[in-house]
């Protein structure tokens, strides 16, 4: 589980067939904006699967010079609802460059 204001990075793995995570968020690191409550899988129900358990919900909110190479506005973010299968803990180093 994750509280707001904690860092967290997008997992970086694999996956075949329907994934609810934009692949240029992978590796990346972003805050907790909030919870949006635990929800069914997408990436299961697509395949008419029950979706269980149940997954948390995140908002995560990104700086967008932290995403795209060049961006030339520093203060401009961007959020995303990303499940907590996706995402861990931001780890020491990428804290330093959130600073």
């Amino acid at each position: 589980m994750f509280t707001d204001g904690m860092l967290v990075r997008v997992l970086d793995h694999a996956i075949f067939g329907h994934c609810r995570t934009p692949v240029y968020l992978k590796g990346k690191v972003g805050e907790v904006v909030s919870e949006a409550g635990a929800w069914r899988n997408p990436e299961t129900l697509a395949y008419h699967k029950p979706g269980l358990p149940l997954r948390r919900l995140y908002r995560v909110r990104f700086r967008q010079a932290d995403l795209w190479d060049d961006y030339p506005f520093p203060r401009d973010t961007l959020e995303a609802d990303l499940y907590e299968h996706w995402l861990a803990p931001a780890d020491d180093a990428a804290m330093g460059d959130r600073q």
